[in-house]
Parts: structure tokens; sequence; C-alpha cells
């Protein structure tokens, strides 16, 4: 009996895993003009909410793109805007 239930349990993993890859989302490549923007976070002194988005090197504002809720979520942005290293963190 503990045999069938591990099979069953390793076939659906499986399906899932397949699943997964097939349907997964895909993450469109956008651009940026580093000339006049450049990325950064804002995060919150109080609450820890993070933001991700670009500063207008021009007025100084800050444009946000897409909150950062887990560690994923910074990786994809970076992804999308094709960045690399670290970005700076505005309080």
């Amino acid at each position: 009996m503990i045999i069938l239930a591990q099979r069953c349990y390793n076939i659906t993993v499986r399906k899932a895993t397949v699943i997964t890859m097939l349907f997964k989302k895909k993450i469109k490549q956008k651009s940026y003009d580093p000339v006049k923007r450049k990325p950064a976070i804002r995060a919150s002194i109080c609450t820890g909410e993070q933001v991700a988005g670009f500063i207008d090197l021009e007025s100084g504002k800050f444009e946000e793109i897409l909150l950062i809720r887990n560690p994923k979520d910074l990786e994809e942005f970076k992804m999308t805007y094709g960045i690399t290293g670290d970005l700076q963190i505005i309080y």
C-alpha cells in the first residue's frame, strides 16, 4: 500500500513539473535608457515594503514598476530589463 501511494505521488509530482514547464510565464525583454534612468529599489522604513523601478536622472522622480514580495520578483525585474548586479536602495 505504501509503495502504491509513493508511486502515485511521484507521478503527480512529475505531471505538475511538466505542466509548469509548458505553461510557465514567459518574461518579455524590455529596455530602458541608462543615460536618462537608473534602476533602483524604494524601500519603506516602517513596513519594509520594497518597490522596484527607475529614477529619472533629470528630475529625480521615482517611477514604480514592480512590487517586490519575494526574491523571485526581484530576479524577474532584473531579467525583464537586463539588469546585472545590485540595485541602489532608496529609503
